[in-house]
């Protein structure tokens, strides 16, 4: 049973509108309700996976002005590579692309930096003949040494 309440004012107007109280059988609302039940994909994140052109991409976290060249970390959101060039004039680019070919055994050419130039956060190309699965095993391998 729908109840009237005290008028309500119209924010346009400024008019007076009577509003319905004690809706039971209301219209579903849209937004963040109907958003938690879309069914999310069972494919787990991996910090390497391959382009809509065929290409490895590799999500890394540098952390330049380090020691030495070293994979630090390897997690579900990217590859965390320490790299012994300092942050400026893309010497760590060039030295973070360098590395990357040298784990991966590929030509220095076929390591290219996509995006991230300026920031920690970086994708790297892949664009040898390689699979996701050869350069995460190869990744693996070199942060456990």
């Amino acid at each position: 049973m729908l109840g009237w309440a005290f008028p309500a004012f119209c924010r346009r107007s400024g008019s007076p509108v009577w509003a319905a109280v004690g809706r039971r059988h209301a219209m579903p609302r849209k937004g963040k309700a109907q958003t938690k039940d879309l069914v999310k994909p069972s494919v787990p994140p991996v910090p390497v996976t391959r382009d809509k052109n065929g290409s490895i991409v590799i999500s890394v976290h540098a952390k330049p002005g380090a020691k030495q060249n070293a994979v630090t970390d390897l997690t579900t959101e990217a590859v965390s590579v320490a790299i012994a060039a300092p942050p400026s004039e893309g010497e760590a680019n060039a030295e973070l692309c360098r590395y990357l070919s040298k784990i991966l055994e590929v030509k220095k050419n076929d390591v290219v930096l996509e995006k991230g130039s300026k920031s920690r956060e970086k994708i790297v190309k892949i664009l040898a003949p390689l699979t996701p699965e050869d350069v995460l095993e190869k990744l693996r391998k070199e942060s456990s040494s």
